[in-house]
């Protein structure tokens, strides 16, 4: 049972899925940095950036397992990790070039682009050295995204609606800790399917968090 969960926490936080995440968690506290009110506003934006950072490279690692370059999808073996890494960090890339050369981006989603950027090639990096988790590294990128916003960008609070539950204010200090349990939740479940190490898991969580700050600097 439990490791049931863990797989199902390991397929909804795919690490090529934070990217897309983060977009979605920047629209719902502040949409109207993207000059909308909603989500829905920004839709083609939303699928824009998840066929260029989960879908393309999905499907590269697909084709690439079809002509046996690798043996399976999840890449357990860190030195099939290597073409992925390279192939992702190009897609990774040439999303961040577009949006910081789109004024119409806000400064937020470029530091977030920028940073999942910078965390993919350390990733390859330390990957020539030691496995590290991207599923601990895409969480850590998440919550220093989730940090930046709550200490750097005043994003204090923001409403939702929920219908007939009503509407409530939501404080970002209260995203931020729902974003940390997450990522206990999911490096938890890489350590119960036997996927990494606790080192492994510790790396790729610092490398993912640091990543955002370096990219803050940066933008």
């Amino acid at each position: 049972m439990l490791r049931t969960i863990a797989h199902i926490f390991s397929i909804l936080f795919h690490p090529l899925l934070m990217v897309t995440y983060m977009l979605l968690l920047l629209l719902i506290i502040n949409p109207y940095q993207f000059g909308v009110n909603s989500i829905s506003g920004q839709w083609k934006l939303v699928l824009m950036v998840f066929l260029s950072t989960f879908a393309m490279p999905i499907f590269a690692v697909f084709m690439m397992k079809s002509l046996n370059m690798v043996k399976s999808m999840q890449l357990e073996d860190r030195f099939e990790r290597i073409g992925p890494y390279i192939l992702t960090g190009v897609f990774y890339l040439w999303m961040f070039i577009n949006f910081y050369n789109n004024p119409m981006i806000p400064k937020t989603l470029v530091i977030v682009m920028l940073g999942s950027t910078i965390a993919l090639f350390l990733a390859f990096f330390f990957n020539n050295f030691s496995k590290i988790s991207a599923h601990a590294a895409g969480m850590g990128g998440l919550v220093g995204m989730a940090l930046i916003n709550s200490a750097f960008f005043n994003f204090d609070t923001f409403t939702l609606n929920f219908g007939l539950l009503g509407t409530y204010e939501i404080s970002t200090n209260f995203v931020l800790m729902t974003m940390i349990v997450l990522a206990g939740v999911v490096c938890t479940s890489r350590l119960l399917l036997g996927a990494h190490t606790e080192k492994q898991l510790y790396i790729g969580f610092a490398v993912g968090f640091a990543a955002q700050f370096i990219a803050m600097l940066f933008i």
